[in-house]
């Protein structure tokens, strides 16, 4: 087997959640201040995804005081401590990039249903 692949392959993290672009999570990252560690959530809609192997990442966008904040995740990073799937959303896009430029209810994403056929 290719050596690349194996060593990419025991970098790569399994104990992430599988979610999807429209998904609102919450991402727990590890924030070091000198010598002090604590944990910070940053809840918002995955607005990408970027595949690959270890140079995936996805992107998490929030409104904080009317003022929209993206952030972008490498996926196989050591700061991230867990990801938590708030609601499932139900996109047709793989990029909503058109977030940005909507405001309030405009800016809501649709959520899964559990009813057949919908």
């Amino acid at each position: 087997m290719n050596p690349i692949l194996m060593l990419e392959r025991e970098q790569m993290r399994t104990d992430l959640p599988d979610f999807k672009v429209g998904d609102t999570v919450a991402v727990h990252v590890r924030i070091k201040e000198g010598d002090k560690e604590r944990i910070q959530v940053f809840k918002g809609a995955v607005i990408r995804r970027r595949k690959g192997r270890t140079d995936s990442s996805f992107t998490v966008r929030k409104v904080s005081y009317g003022i929209g904040v993206e952030r972008i995740f490498p996926t196989n990073s050591p700061s991230i401590d867990k990801i938590e799937i708030i609601t499932e959303g139900r996109v047709r896009r793989s990029r909503l990039y058109y977030l940005r430029a909507r405001l309030g209810k405009a800016a809501r994403i649709k959520t899964k249903s559990n009813r057949p056929g919908a």
